[in-house]
């Protein structure tokens, strides 16, 4: 399977696990919160708001202008400490999310 088709479906779970657990937001953050200089924006934004607001527009960007892919990936350990133990939305979102960290850095066989 092509590989932008692959990502894509990815990024759709993440999408569909953030709206079943009615994280997904209409509103848009103000734009000063989406340029923080801290990784995933932890001093403006919640973590899911970064999936949402910048990691999904950011990928699909980048699939729809052709550019490279990042050959390394890693966003699942920052969840893994991020999203309380008691979200109920934890457990789905970081199988979602390790599956693209699996994607983009695939253990050799």
């Amino acid at each position: 399977m092509d590989t932008e088709i692959q990502v894509r479906q990815h990024l759709i779970i993440i999408e569909q696990v953030l709206r079943d657990h009615d994280l997904w937001q209409e509103i848009m953050p103000e734009p000063a919160a989406l340029d923080s200089t801290q990784p995933f924006c932890m001093d403006t934004l919640d973590p899911v708001e970064w999936l949402q607001w910048v990691l999904i527009p950011r990928m699909h960007a980048l699939l729809d202008s052709q550019y490279s892919l990042p050959s390394e990936f890693a966003i699942a350990p920052y969840y893994e400490m991020a999203l309380d133990s008691s979200r109920r939305e934890r457990e789905p979102l970081l199988a979602a999310l390790l599956s693209l960290d699996a994607f983009f850095n695939p253990v050799d066989s």
